[in-house]
C-alpha cells in the first residue's frame, strides 16, 4: 500500500514551489513525519515529511520542477517497514554495541543536529567533535559550518574566446527578489532623501549601560533597538509613510510592524518584527537577534516574513558610506543605515571630529510628499541625536 507525498499548504498567498533537492531516493526507508524532501518557496525553504513510515517508492517531482499546493511529489510504500535494512536492525536490536568510526562525543552532538545541519554534516563530511556551537545550549546552527561546508554550484561550464563561463540557474527566492524589485522601479514613483546623523549620544548611552543592560536583559544594547524605536515614533508622527496604496485607495496602518533586511547565502530577506511599538529595547534586540539566526539557518516561517508596514535595511555592516534603498512592496518607505565615520563637522561655531552616519529614506511619491519625506527624516535624526525626546514625547 502506497501513500502520497503531497506538497503542504505553504502560506497565504504562496501557491506554488521548486522542488530544490530530494533528501532521500527511490528504496530509502523513511519514519513517519521525517524529512524526506525540500521545497523552495519565493520566501522560505520548506522540508515535507513522510506521511508514514515505509520507503520510498517513486519520485514524481524530480529536482528543479515546479510543484502546485496539493500537488503529488512521491509515494511511500507503507507494507514495507522502514528501517528494515541489516544494519538499522543491527543498531535497534543490539544496543551494546558501540559504532568505532566515530568518537562517543561526536555522536552525541550529531544527535541534536537539526535535520538540515545533519545533512550538510554528513554530505561534507564535517568532523563536528571539535565545533562549539552558537545555538541554545551549545547547539550547532548552520552558521556555525559556513566557513566548513565547501559549497560550490554546479554550473554548466563552457569556453569562449575570452575565457571560461558559468551558467547557474536562478533560486526561486533570486527569482522572486529580481521580479520584486523591478516591480517596486516600475510601479512606484520612487524616491530617496538623505540626511547625516551625529551618533554620539547612542554611543555615549550604550557604553554607559551595556554591562548593566545586558546583565539584566540578557542580550547586548545594539543600535537597531534605537533606530527601531525613532522609525516607530516617526511612523506615528507621519502616517503616510506607514501607509500604501491599494488601486485607487490609501490604507494607513495603524499598526507598526517594522521589517528588519537579513542577507543570507540565498538572498535578502526581510523578517518583520511585528507591533514594534509594544516592545521594548530589550525585546526589539532579542527578536532581532532571533529572528536573524533564523534567517541564516533557512528556519524563517512565511509569518515571519509578512505584514510589514515599514522596512529598515543596514549596509553599514558590510561598510556602505551612502546608498538608495528600494521599497519593498506594498510598503511606501525604507530607511537606509549606513556605517559610521568619524567625520569633521561644525558644532557652534567650532569644527569638531563626531561619528556621523548617513542616512537614507527611500520613498513612494504617490503617496508621500517631498516635505513629509524630509519631515521624516529629520524626525528620525532628532531622536537619535537625542533619545531622551523618546521618553519625554517631544
Amino acid at each position: 500500500m502506497a501513500d502520497k507525498i503531497i506538497v503542504p499548504t505553504l502560506g497565504e498567498s504562496l501557491t506554488e514551489a521548486t522542488v530544490a533537492k530530494w533528501l532521500k531516493k527511490v528504496g530509502d526507508p523513511v519514519q513517519m513525519d521525517e524529512a524526506i524532501v525540500e521545497l523552495e518557496t519565493d520566501k522560505v525553504s520548506v522540508e515535507v515529511t513522510a506521511p508514514k513510515s515505509g520507503v520510498i517508492s517513486s519520485i514524481i517531482a524530480k529536482e528543479g520542477s515546479t510543484v502546485k499546493v496539493g500537488g503529488e511529489l512521491g509515494q511511500v510504500d507503507t507494507s514495507a517497514k522502514a528501517g528494515s535494512s541489516p544494519k538499522k536492525v543491527e543498531a535497534d536490536n543490539v544496543p551494546s554495541v558501540k559504532t568505532e568510526a566515530q568518537p562517543i562525543k561526536a555522536a552525541s552532538k550529531k544527535d541534536e543536529l537539526s535535520p538540515a545541519v545533519k545533512r550538510i554534516v554528513e554530505e561534507k563530511k564535517i568532523d563536528i567533535s571539535s565545533i562549539e556551537g552558537t545555538g541554545k545550549d551549545g547547539r550547532i546552527l548552520k552558521g556555525d559550518l559556513v566557513g566548513l561546508m565547501g559549497f560550490s554550484p554546479s554550473p554548466n561550464k563552457k569556453k569562449i574566446e575570452k575565457g571560461e563561463e558559468e551558467r547557474v540557474k536562478m533560486t526561486r527566492l533570486r527569482s522572486t527578489i529580481a521580479k520584486r524589485l523591478k516591480e517596486a522601479q516600475n510601479n512606484a514613483a520612487m524616491l530617496t532623501t538623505f540626511n547625516e546623523v551625529d551618533m554620539s549620544m547612542i554611543i555615549q548611552i550604550r557604553k554607559d549601560n551595556k554591562e548593566e543592560f545586558e546583565k539584566r536583559y540578557g542580550t547586548k544594547l545594539g543600535f537597531m533597538s534605537f533606530f527601531v524605536k525613532a522609525c516607530v515614533n516617526a511612523l506615528q508622527t507621519y502616517p503616510s509613510v506607514n501607509a500604501e496604496i491599494q488601486g485607487e485607495d490609501i490604507v494607513y496602518k495603524n499598526y507598526y510592524n517594522i521589517g528588519v533586511a537579513v542577507g543570507t547565502d540565498k538572498g535578502l530577506v526581510v523578517p518583520v518584527l511585528t507591533n514594534a511599538d509594544e516592545l521594548s529595547f530589550a525585546e526589539i534586540e532579542k527578536e532581532i537577534i532571533n529572528l536573524g539566526n533564523k534567517a541564516k539557518n533557512n528556519q524563517l516561517t512565511i509569518d515571519e516574513l509578512q505584514g510589514g508596514t515599514f522596512t529598515i535595511t543596514n549596509g553599514g555592516i558590510y561598510g556602505s558610506m551612502l546608498s538608495t534603498p528600494i521599497i519593498n512592496p506594498p510598503q511606501s518607505g525604507v530607511l537606509g543605515m549606513h556605517n559610521i565615520v568619524q567625520r569633521a563637522v561644525v558644532i557652534n561655531g567650532k569644527i569638531e571630529i563626531r561619528p556621523i552616519m548617513y542616512l537614507a529614506l527611500s520613498y513612494d511619491h504617490r503617496l508621500i510628499d517631498g516635505k513629509e519625506a524630509v519631515s521624516f527624516l529629520v524626525r528620525v535624526k532628532e531622536i537619535l541625536e537625542d533619545p531622551r525626546r523618546l521618553f519625554l514625547n517631544l
